[in-house]
């Protein structure tokens, strides 16, 4: 199994691709694409099946985008995202550290507290369809019960396609630009059992429609303390736009992990799986723990003060610097919930910031970098190690691009001492990894 969730073959010494394969496969495989380099395929016959292959749980998962394995065991998906990781390192990096096996996910199901759903709309019977995309297309899955959802989704999802028809609301057509209805996305709170939806409209400015579908979610369902509209009449596959307004209720839920209140704005980031959340969290503060004594911490990519607010414990100060408005202000406010004084909020882009900090001289004996899937770029990684006198913790989300930015920090004196995947998205391909390094 490689990076991308797919499974890899050999053919003549000519790597092969293929979909919806696990380690152990025997099968009869269709070629549909080719280069001089490897070639893609699919899976035409299984002569022998796996001891990973499973049945999935979902009647869907053959068709549905959401989930790429649930065909493979529980057990295997930790090993194979294991694999992957040591995978990534020895080869891009080449870093040869034992990679410790993947913490599971403590729910395995109904784990996924932030959900965004395209929505479509039948030709004939102008009926709304709401779901995720089918693999490889952009065509619609209407889904009616997700179980990796909480089921409480699945109720209010029905209720907005069947109001939405009522109201004769249309949903966004790509083709045509034309339409309303883009994106309905949940933030739930699984501490607190309540959401915030956001409705993404093709509009720039609040309708009376969707003023009265708000109106009509809210009154059905007490969970949801808030409607969002959110304005997008781009002509891009991007989900949401720059503004948004409160229709009604709140814009925001409260999320609690061990003890610390997290103040989630509708368009502010945070991890979908908060058990698996948890886990990361915990992992990052036992590192600091063993390996710092009150330290002092740099918080890049920082978000709504996740990583700072559970750190601040244990750092003598951290300086959090964050560049999405709304983040900061979560930030803000969660210092204030929680009672933290020694947190310092910085609003910029990371890589400007820690350009001025090296500049009047400062530094950290930790950073913690929590980066997009698109990793570091060098300029970002060479402060990074200049503002940090000893330690590293790394938290990525895509192996590929943690192997090539932990060659470049190794490269910069700083040595991987452990990696350590955890399970955030069960049933896919993708990965967290909290690595640690340490200056030579």
């Amino acid at each position: 199994m490689v990076n991308t969730g797919l499974g890899l073959a050999k053919d003549d010494g000519l790597t092969v691709f293929v979909e919806d394969v696990v380690t152990g496969d025997i099968i009869d495989a269709k070629v549909i694409s080719h280069n001089k380099n490897y070639q893609k395929a699919l899976i035409d016959h299984i002569r022998k099946s796996s001891d990973h292959r499973v049945e999935p749980f979902c009647s869907l998962a053959n068709v549905c985008g959401g989930c790429q394995w649930q065909y493979i065991s529980y057990d295997y998906q930790l090993e194979a995202k294991r694999e992957i990781v040591q995978d990534c390192l020895q080869k891009i990096a080449g870093i040869d550290v034992h990679v410790r096996p993947t913490m599971p996910a403590s729910n395995t199901k109904n784990y996924r507290c932030k959900v965004q759903y395209p929505v479509a709309q039948t030709k004939v019977s102008k009926r709304i369809l709401a779901g995720y995309y089918k693999k490889g297309t952009h065509e619609i899955i209407n889904i009616k019960h997700c179980p990796i959802q909480p089921k409480i989704i699945d109720d209010v999802v029905q209720f907005f396609r069947d109001k939405a028809q009522e109201l004769e609301l249309t949903a966004y057509d790509e083709a045509k630009h034309k339409g309303t209805l883009r994106h309905i996305i949940f933030r739930y709170s699984k501490s607190e059992n309540n959401m915030v939806v956001t409705l993404v409209v093709n509009d720039r400015k609040i309708h009376q429609k969707i003023r009265e579908l708000a109106t009509l979610i809210s009154e059905q369902f007490p969970s949801v303390v808030g409607v969002v509209a959110n304005f997008n009449t781009d002509k891009t596959n991007k989900i949401i736009g720059e503004k948004s307004q409160t229709v009604i209720g709140k814009d925001f839920i409260v999320e609690k992990i061990k003890g610390v209140k997290y103040k989630i704005s509708a368009g502010s980031f945070f991890q979908v799986n908060i058990d698996s959340a948890q886990n990361i969290l915990d992992t990052v503060k036992e590192l600091v723990r063993k390996n710092c004594q009150k330290p002092r911490i740099l918080d890049a990519y920082s978000g709504v003060g996740t990583f700072g607010l559970y750190l601040s414990s244990v750092a003598d100060t951290i300086v959090a610097v964050e560049d999405y408005p709304q983040a900061v202000a979560d930030a803000q406010a969660n210092i204030k919930m929680n009672m933290v004084d020694n947190i310092e909020l910085i609003e910029g882009d990371a890589k400007n910031i820690f350009l001025k900090l090296e500049a009047v001289g400062e530094k950290f004996d930790l950073v913690i970098i929590d980066p997009p899937r698109k990793g570091c770029d060098a300029e970002a990684l060479d402060s990074v190690c200049n503002l940090s006198s000893k330690h590293i913790i790394y938290v990525s989300c895509n192996p590929a691009t943690l192997a090539r930015d932990a060659k470049i920090l190794q490269e910069k004196g700083f040595e991987l001492k452990s990696a350590q995947p955890v399970d955030m998205f069960c049933h896919t391909y993708h990965i967290e990894t909290v690595a640690f390094f340490e200056k030579k």
